[in-house]
């Protein structure tokens, strides 16, 4: 390590279901802890959450929470992200941002630290996270694009609802013991899925909702422009060609997706095994054989992303699928936010 000072450290939005696991993370981080805050809405001011078997209060977030915190940890939604970022960072704290609101700012890095950890050098404060499904795709193509380049990318996703927030989940849950209940989808309370912006609503509950966010240009909603886009400049590529499809399905925790990809030069499906096997973040779960392939519930609390069901498109030599599992909490969230800042200490970038 270069730097060997205590690290002062706010989590905005503390309460919520990645600010939750923020804490968790931070709780085993190698980082050297000296204060530590939790910051929420005034409607959580005093309330306590436990860290490391110690209670501590909330506090309220307000522009002067961020005197004298090195790290500030944002996953609270992009409008507080928006105000208060700028605020954190002007009193001398470095911010990681969970949210999409700075994500494709030309001056703010985009980071899996698994990828681009070069990018953090050019960081003036602030750092953005990724979009969860983002990120364990990038933690699984990036050792394949190394080798043999990648021209196209196909993404189909099966999101969970924690995706979506701790009301949803709650929801989820209702929803499945009115089934249970044999009640009528009529009666049914749906508030919040597939956008809580947007002008219908429907049940998640034995459905699958082809809807994340709003829809907005060409038909793709604002989660498939995510993966499109940050995908372009995580790789710093913006000649790869990018879709995607994004689907609600009803899990808890542990976003899946199949990938397709076409690679620069041909591969075969040992060469490609072999480089999963080995990349910083990826397990190789793939043994057709004997049914092992990664599942979304057995990724709940792992820092990993999963690949298996690697095999060659039939029709595409240089066509290859993958089935990508991550615990969207974790690596799409609160793990690839801290890893950022490990990464950043580890690297000496903490002045």
């Amino acid at each position: 390590m270069i730097t060997m000072r205590k690290m002062n450290v706010a989590i905005v939005g503390a309460t919520g279901a990645v600010g939750t696991q923020m804490i968790k993370m931070l709780e085993d981080s190698s980082l050297p802890l000296g204060v530590v805050k939790f910051l929420a809405s005034k409607r959580s001011a005093g309330k306590q959450l436990s860290f490391k078997g110690e209670p501590q209060t909330i506090e309220e977030l307000v522009a002067d929470s961020f005197e004298g915190i090195d790290l500030a940890l944002f996953s609270a939604g992009g409008g507080i992200s928006a105000k208060f970022a700028p605020e954190a960072v002007k009193r001398g704290a470095v911010v990681v941002d969970n949210t999409s609101h700075f994500r494709m700012d030309p001056e703010v890095p985009l980071v899996v630290p698994e990828v681009n950890p070069e990018a953090l050098r050019e960081h003036h404060g602030i750092i953005a996270n990724p979009n969860c499904s983002t990120i364990q795709m990038m933690v699984a193509l990036e050792p394949i694009r190394q080798v043999f380049g990648l021209k196209r990318v196909i993404v189909s996703t099966y999101q969970a609802v924690s995706g979506a927030g701790n009301q949803a989940v709650e929801e989820l849950k209702q929803q499945t013991r009115d089934y249970l209940a044999e009640k009528p989808v009529s009666e049914w309370t749906a508030d919040i899925l597939p956008s809580g912006g947007d002008k219908k609503h429907y049940p998640l509950a034995f459905n699958a909702l082809p809807q994340i966010d709003v829809f907005t240009d060409a038909g793709y909603t604002n989660e498939e422009w995510k993966m499109i886009n940050e995908t372009k400049k995580i790789m710093a590529d913006d000649g790869i060609k990018v879709s995607a499809t994004c689907v609600r399905i009803p899990v808890i925790t542990g976003h899946s997706e199949s990938v397709y990809i076409e690679t620069e030069k041909t591969a075969t499906v040992e060469e490609i095994k072999a480089l999963i096997a080995k990349a910083p973040g990826a397990v190789l779960e793939d043994d057709p054989s004997q049914q092992i392939y990664p599942q979304a519930l057995n990724s709940v609390g792992k820092k990993e992303t999963f690949v298996g069901r690697i095999r060659k498109d039939p029709d595409e030599e240089k066509g290859v699928h993958l089935w990508v599992v991550s615990d969207n909490l974790l690596k799409g969230a609160a793990w690839n936010s801290l890893q950022i800042a490990e990464t950043m200490y580890a690297m000496g970038l903490f002045e």
